[in-house]
């Protein structure tokens, strides 16, 4: 569901009350943003950073520090009632217009990018049985998937409200694949398999490396915990916002870690390091045969599309959210008579679809979407905890801030900001620079926003910001052209 659906309005800035969203829905927008691609990949990409010991560890980590964002997500909601469009409006309010500028952009280009790594994974189950279409990043494979990038755009074009359903439907569908895999990985799983696979294998490295290279792949699988935040302003009732943050999240974390630790009882861990992806499916076929294989890849791409749905549905509500509150160029704002916001739809699009064409010149095209989703929405997250942070230290009787502040309150979010700062560190320079190219160009939008308003483009704050973020840019660009990394 977009800004559209729920009452955006056409192309003027009136609008008709929003739909009110309940806690059901709420819940089923969280689960249906994270349940997707990432859970599909996850026994080979653990299988390649780390063990048993290890996974065990990353889960406690990443569950703890997701879990402190997701109370994050719930008390900002309560606390602070008038801010909308959640990760976006947190960082506005607590960092100034810049910054909330980027964060806005940041976290719509992480689920464009996000929605290619969907497009990756079907063409490369599909590429099982067709081998023109490689693991996903074959020109083939990329001109398929761009017919399918489109095509969603013109279903989305012809009514948010026929997306929204599909998306409540599939929402459902795509867990069963998923609970069905763990409960057959523990009817075949092997103890002594999984006592081998404890410590790692000889490239995993010291145990600290381990837990570190794993720490994107959990930040991409647990990205929509912030889903019913993106749209609190629907929310029938406030306090349904935390709630549905908090379920969501704890479904979904039992079903990823699980899905991890069994799959440590079916192979080798080497074995599974090499598993093509979706790599859940090579787990079940070893286990139960080919059939097993099939299921998964069936039930992949169900959730991989319902998923897509969502992830092209919340990107166009950070944009229309963004436009009309100014932060964005007003061409953003505008909405169809079907009440569907085509502009930011189209750059949504637009942007996925370039997305998908330097994959063709990527060594591991889905790892390589995969890390990048990750390393874009993690500087929204940081600017959303430290936001958090500034809240429970605001004074009693602050007319912003709705409610007390606690020590437990400040607590949780301390250990949000740590577990971001500590993502950020974990992506390592070459993400971080990737980030800064898309980043930097984007500031375009930010200017053209200010003289539509006839404001100055920057304070002097904002412009060394900037600079900062084309200097990242430069070195970005002068990295991959001289082969310090690589993509």
């Amino acid at each position: 569901m977009t800004a559209a659906e729920t009452g955006a309005g056409s192309t003027t800035d009136s609008a008709p009350p929003a739909a009110k969203l309940t806690l059901v829905t709420l819940t089923a927008m969280v689960v249906g943003s994270m349940v997707g691609a990432g859970v599909f990949s996850l026994p080979s990409r653990f299988a390649q950073e780390t063990g048993v010991a290890g996974a065990l560890i990353a889960w406690a980590v990443a569950g703890l520090g997701m879990l402190m964002l997701a109370f994050v997500f719930q008390t900002l909601a309560v606390r602070r009632p008038d801010l909308d469009a959640g990760v976006y409006a947190y960082a506005k309010a607590g960092f100034g217009e810049y910054l909330g500028f980027f964060s806005a952009f940041g976290y719509w280009a992480s689920a464009c990018v996000g929605n290619v790594t969907y497009w990756v994974l079907i063409m490369s189950t599909i590429g099982a049985i067709a081998p023109a279409l490689g693991d996903g990043d074959t020109l083939l494979a990329v001109a398929l998937s761009s017919v399918g990038l489109w095509g969603f755009f013109l279903l989305i074009r012809r009514g948010v409200k026929e997306a929204a359903a599909i998306n409540r439907i599939v929402t459902v569908a795509k867990v069963v694949p998923i609970l069905v895999f763990v409960i057959l990985a523990l009817f075949y799983f092997d103890a002594s398999v999984f006592a081998d696979n404890w410590a790692g294998a000889d490239y995993a490295g010291s145990l600290f490396n381990q837990v570190r290279g794993t720490m994107l792949a959990t930040v991409f699988v647990f990205l929509g915990v912030e889903g019913a935040s993106v749209y609190s302003r629907h929310a029938k009732r406030r306090e349904d916002v935390g709630r549905a943050t908090i379920l969501g999240f704890l479904s979904v974390f039992a079903v990823f870690a699980s899905v991890t630790i069994v799959s440590y009882g079916i192979l080798p861990m080497a074995e599974i390091a090499e598993l093509r992806q979706p790599s859940m499916a090579g787990v079940l076929e070893a286990a139960v045969g080919t059939w097993g294989q099939v299921f998964v890849s069936v039930g992949l791409i169900v959730s991989v599309l319902g998923a897509y749905l969502a992830w092209t549905l919340m990107a166009a509500e950070v944009l229309f959210v963004a436009a009309k509150d100014k932060d964005m160029p007003r061409f953003l704002s505008r909405a169809s008579s079907a009440d569907v916001p085509q502009p930011a739809l189209l750059m949504t699009t637009l942007l996925s679809q370039v997305v998908l064409v330097v994959t063709l010149f990527s060594d591991d095209a889905f790892n390589f979407a995969l890390d990048l989703t990750s390393a874009l929405s993690l500087i929204p997250f940081l600017l959303a905890a430290a936001f958090a942070v500034k809240v429970a230290r605001a004074p009693a009787g602050d007319p912003a801030v709705a409610g007390r502040s606690t020590r437990g309150e400040l607590v949780v979010a301390a250990l949000a900001t740590l577990y971001t700062a500590f993502l950020l560190y974990a992506a390592g320079l070459k993400f971080v620079l990737v980030s800064f190219i898309l980043y930097a160009p984007a500031t375009f939008l930010f200017v053209k926003a200010r003289r539509e308003q006839n404001r100055r483009p920057f304070s002097p704050g904002e412009a060394a910001l900037c600079a900062v973020s084309i200097a990242g840019a430069v070195l970005g660009v002068v990295a991959l052209a001289v082969g310090w990394i690589e993509l």
